[in-house]
């Protein structure tokens, strides 16, 4: 009853990323084999960390959130987004557009505070490292965790819970693939100015917590390893960071792209092409970065291959 009464659209239809026909089918094609990719490749880690005892230490127990966290958001938009491709017109109810924009939030707020750890982690390995034990213990890794769960579980609420009261009145083409804020917005017929104020104090909480850690650990990691003397210790200090570099930046140089522009027509256009890069292609890439410059991950998988193959080759003898 709450949600009838809040908004005359039952149903919202979807643009999608174009609507140029001859893309469809190559575009269906591109975006599932990313996403067949992403589900694979994070899946694949999380067991990777989960049965090899020599990654249970904190920065794979966050690595294995953050893929946690890729593996289950890629699938809140993913399929739909897909559907879209394939279908000539691509609705989702009202109810499932809020909880697409729920989880979407949750889990987008959640992977940013995730990030912001990873960093803090490289700061007390590379600049403590005689105390990382104690810092980075399992009870602090375990409450790091879980305020970033909770940091996402407060955001998408806010987020959720301010677009419950606005109303909806005949615009239900969503300008984009999936339920965003800044699209929703522009087809509302009554006021969004506790929607905008909200994602101020949101997104200025989040941003300024976020890039305020990421940035003082790293201009402290680069002072740290400024001082090493060797060019083979700065060079080995660097590498444990790079993979972490090159995700934070993907992650948080689309996500900026996308929400720093005004709200305009041509803005959610382009911000539709940005926003594939933290949506779609991060998640893809983030386990390929982490799996190709990581030596651990690599041990750790010959190992797991080679004990797929001695127990098969057992079953078999």
């Amino acid at each position: 009853m709450f949600l009838e009464n809040v908004s005359s659209v039952t149903e919202f239809l979807l643009a999608g990323l174009t609507d140029q026909p001859e893309l469809q089918l190559p575009l269906f094609f591109v975006f599932l084999g990313i996403y067949i990719f992403a589900i694979v490749g994070n899946l694949g880690l999380i067991i990777l960390i989960s049965i090899n005892s020599q990654l249970h230490t904190p920065m794979y127990y966050f690595l294995f959130n953050l893929s946690f966290i890729d593996f289950c958001y890629s699938s809140v938009f993913t399929p739909k987004m897909l559907m879209n491709f394939v279908s000539k017109k691509n609705i989702i109810s009202y109810s499932g557009c809020m909880a697409q924009l729920y989880f979407f939030c949750f889990f987008v707020i959640s992977e940013c505070y995730v990030l912001t750890i990873m960093a803090y982690d490289r700061y007390v390995a590379i600049c403590n490292p005689l105390l990382y034990n104690v810092t980075m213990s399992n009870q602090v890794c375990s409450w790091l965790s879980c305020g970033a769960y909770v940091m996402g579980f407060a955001g998408a609420m806010a987020h959720t819970g301010c677009m419950l009261r606005l109303s909806f009145c005949d615009a239900n083409i969503i300008n984009h693939y999936m339920c965003d804020i800044l699209p929703l917005l522009q087809l509302s017929c009554t006021s969004t100015d506790a929607n905008e104020l909200v994602i101020f104090i949101v997104a200025g909480t989040n941003i300024t917590l976020t890039s305020v850690t990421i940035f003082t650990s790293y201009a402290l990691i680069l002072s740290s390893i400024l001082s090493i003397n060797s060019t083979e210790g700065r060079s080995k200090a660097f590498s444990t960071c790079i993979s972490h570099i090159i995700v934070v930046s993907i992650f948080f140089g689309s996500a900026s792209f996308m929400y720093f522009k005004p709200s305009s027509l041509g803005s959610v256009d382009q911000g539709k092409v940005a926003s594939v890069f933290y949506t779609n292609v991060g998640p893809m890439l983030n386990p390929l970065i982490y799996s190709l410059r990581n030596k651990d991950v690599q041990t750790a998988l010959r190992k797991t291959v080679r004990r797929m193959f001695s127990r098969t080759g057992t079953g078999f003898s």
